[in-house]
């Protein structure tokens, strides 16, 4: 299939964020001639793969069938880091810690059943005097499973990105997709710099997924997030060592956080209802005053010894589907084309296996994991 030293390859991918970096590196790894096409740089913090860390975890409250996923997504990420020679995946353990009425933890304990996936259900002043950098109230309900943590998100992206390059894969950073079609024996894809053909199409372009197929814009819809970096007043509290990642719901309000790593502080985001649907090219990208009053308001309840000066905000753009599943596959009425998109703000845990997934369907048209609830064809 290669056409190597042309402008004709095997696959192009468009958009080389967290899902696409992936996919270009699996399918270079398998022998193909694959060309990755970024409008921004690589990597770059207009989407959705940056921010420093990134959750993952085998507890999934979102439903069972998405832990074998995350058990081979931990595989893949395992394997990149052996390739690689860098520490992309660090274990915190994870807790999922939700007020009386709230659904989150008889959905995980759900999950975590159905899979055989084992955790702890903890009290909150167990969890506070085990993690003292939690201050959940005492009637909190809490899941503890040992196996989460968080993967170091611009690194990853990285990883899989020279891994790409060490098999063979050219990717173009600064180069825009304006149109695409098929031409009875592949596509055709016109950038704002040239033209390229190839067998097969692939598209990872998270937010901006929409611009490429119009009919599955209402499953990637941009949804503004803010993240979070406190200075904790009590640091030692928030080592990767001593703080589990979080997922925690009342009912007022949600959020999410890790301990401090990397960049200085200890962050956290805050889910935002209404979702705060936006157009990630006109945006306004400056977090507000607003933002920071809402998220010190959730760390001084739950982490208040998180809650010191603000160091920083940044914020990202998701794509949300309309039922907050996935959207993978094939997509119908296009004999050569792929697409991954609508990962509802839970995605980039998954990117690992994801990769593999559009390289199975890329190359065969199926795959052996079971993305039968994340399927284009339930939506179109």
């Amino acid at each position: 299939m290669s056409h190597r030293g042309t402008d004709r390859h095997d696959v192009i991918v468009v958009g080389v964020g967290g899902v696409g970096s992936a996919t270009v590196s699996h399918l270079a790894r398998r022998g193909l001639d694959v060309l990755g096409l970024e409008r921004r740089d690589v990597p770059h913090a207009m989407g959705s793969s940056h921010g420093s860390t990134r959750i993952i975890r085998r507890a999934q409250h979102e439903g069972a069938e998405y832990v074998p996923l995350a058990d081979r997504a931990y595989e893949c990420w395992r394997a990149l880091e052996e390739r690689s020679g860098r520490d992309l995946l660090t274990v915190t353990g994870s807790i999922h810690a939700g007020a009386p009425g709230t659904d989150l933890i008889g959905d995980v304990v759900s999950a975590c059943d159905a899979a055989d996936v084992p955790y702890e259900r903890l009290d909150a002043p167990t969890v506070n005097d085990r993690f003292p950098g939690y201050d959940l109230p005492a009637d909190f309900e809490v899941v503890f499973q040992s196996e989460g943590g968080f993967l170091d998100v611009e690194r990853c992206v990285s990883a899989y990105v020279t891994d790409a390059h060490a098999a063979g894969a050219t990717i173009r950073g600064r180069e825009r997709v304006l149109d695409w079609s098929e031409t009875g024996d592949g596509v055709r894809v016109r950038t704002n710099k040239r033209r390229y053909e190839a067998d097969e199409l692939v598209i990872t372009a998270g937010s901006w997924a929409g611009e490429l197929l119009p009919e599955l814009a209402a499953e990637a819809v941009p949804v503004r997030a803010v993240m979070t970096w406190l200075q904790p007043t009590e640091p030692e509290l928030f080592s990767p060592e001593r703080f589990p990642v979080f997922v925690l719901r009342s009912h007022e309000e949600g959020g999410y956080g890790f301990p401090a790593y990397d960049v200085p502080g200890f962050k956290f985001g805050r889910s935002a209802d209404p979702l705060e649907v936006v157009d990630p090219e006109t945006m306004d990208r400056a977090p507000t005053a607003k933002d920071e009053e809402l998220h010190r308001r959730f760390a001084e309840r739950y982490f208040p010894a998180g809650a010191g000066p603000t160091l920083s905000l940044r914020t990202c753009v998701q794509s949300f589907s309309s039922d907050e599943e996935f959207v993978v596959g094939r997509v119908p009425g296009h004999d050569t084309v792929t697409v991954a998109t609508g990962f509802s703000g839970h995605g980039f845990k998954f990117a690992s296996m994801l990769g593999e997934v559009l390289a199975d369907l890329a190359i065969d048209g199926k795959t052996d994991h079971d993305l039968s609830i994340h399927s284009v064809g339930r939506v179109l």
